[in-house]
């Protein structure tokens, strides 16, 4: 089993950028395929990103694709999400998951999920 926790979020201005972290304990990362959602207000949670296990695979919402960029560092068991250009419909809570099944999945069936960031991006 795995435990993750999220930090780097907060308040940035459009335009601006931020890196969250996703700090991973109780297993190693590289046996999982980890992935970043986020749920804003009143809307359905939705895949942003997710990376294979080696990190020689990864995927993006079209949403983000350009502006945003997943990576991972298995040997400090940490994923990232460095996010440039922010909009302001990229606020939202920003989960980090991990799935112990092989393949990159862009549903929410992945095993284990964080508590979630907070990013606000302000006009």
């Amino acid at each position: 089993q795995v435990q993750l926790v999220e930090s780097g979020g907060g308040l940035v201005q459009a335009g601006g950028s931020l890196r969250l972290s996703c700090a991973a304990s109780g297993s190693t990362i590289s046996m999982y395929v980890m992935g970043w959602f986020r749920q804003a207000p009143g809307k359905e949670r939705e895949i942003v990103a997710a990376i294979n296990r080696n990190g020689g695979s990864t995927y993006y919402a079209d949403s983000v694709k350009g502006r945003f960029t997943i990576s991972r560092d298995n040997a400090k068991d940490t994923v990232y999400l460095q996010m440039n250009s922010l909009k302001p419909e990229d606020t939202a809570v920003y989960y980090c998951t991990a799935d112990r099944r092989p393949g990159i999945r862009i549903n929410q069936g992945y095993d284990y999920w964080g508590q979630g960031t907070q990013v606000t991006v302000s006009t």
